[in-house]
């Protein structure tokens, strides 16, 4: 069983905090973590949560690559010097990642920009946006990016967030769907539900549309349900069999 963060925003965070939560954590789990990251939607609710953390919004991104690239030094155990947004004078992280160089770090968005690093520099993709067609498309780039940095893209893992809301009534699914979105994001479900993948309806249905990303080639699917966890999870188990 993998423990994963689906996504966590490193601009947010001081990465040397990070780096030795992180070591703690895949410690605690016999490196089994994986540490999915993003920049942060551009909605209200998380400029409003940027403001709070005392963080620039329109500089999350160079503070992400660059805190994530300080983690990755902190995480061989070796002493590191570190002249950037952050000071670090011979600092040395302990304990350090149960895996060498750390946990893999997937990065959502679905930006061409954060394909083209996930394709430079990190393991895997964890988007939240294209249909199955888009999501094949913009994954061969992503390899395509991989081969050019001398990467072999097999070692690469292309995932999936999708949320789902299942019920024989697919008026109360979606019913459930709209509610839990302006709930999540402060914004009409409509707006929400125009751009992220999701699905509300039939448990059946939801097999048919899973398959659709697994035919296009998603490697892992993280699977977001809209309340009821444990009885999503039986009926969609139920409904594949």
């Amino acid at each position: 069983m993998q423990l994963g963060t689906a996504v966590l925003l490193p601009a947010l965070r001081n990465p040397v905090i990070l780096a030795h939560v992180v070591a703690t954590l895949d410690q605690v789990s016999a490196g089994r973590l994986i540490l999915g990251v993003g920049i942060g939607l551009n909605v209200p609710s998380v400029h409003a949560e940027f403001q709070a953390a005392g963080v620039p919004f329109e500089r999350r991104v160079g503070r992400m690559l660059e805190g994530l690239r300080l983690c990755r030094a902190l995480w061989t155990g070796q002493s590191v010097n570190w002249d950037g947004r952050w000071q670090v004078e011979g600092g040395v992280l302990a304990p350090t990642p149960h895996r060498a160089g750390g946990p893999p770090i997937w990065v959502g968005g679905n930006l061409q920009s954060s394909r083209r690093q996930v394709g430079r520099s990190f393991d895997g993709w964890l988007p939240i946006t294209p249909n199955p067609e888009a999501w094949a498309e913009q994954w061969a780039e992503v390899a395509c990016i991989a081969r050019e940095a001398g990467r072999d893209p097999a070692n690469l893992t292309g995932s999936m967030y999708l949320t789902l809301s299942l019920d024989d009534n697919a008026d109360r699914a979606n019913e459930r769907m709209n509610k839990f979105l302006e709930q999540y994001y402060n914004q009409p479900s409509t707006v929400i539900r125009s751009w992220q993948a999701n699905y509300a309806g039939p448990a059946e249905g939801a097999t048919e549309w899973l398959a659709r990303y697994e035919k296009a080639g998603v490697h892992h699917v993280i699977l977001r349900f809209v309340g009821d966890h444990e009885r999503h999870l039986e009926t969609l188990v139920a409904a594949a069999r």
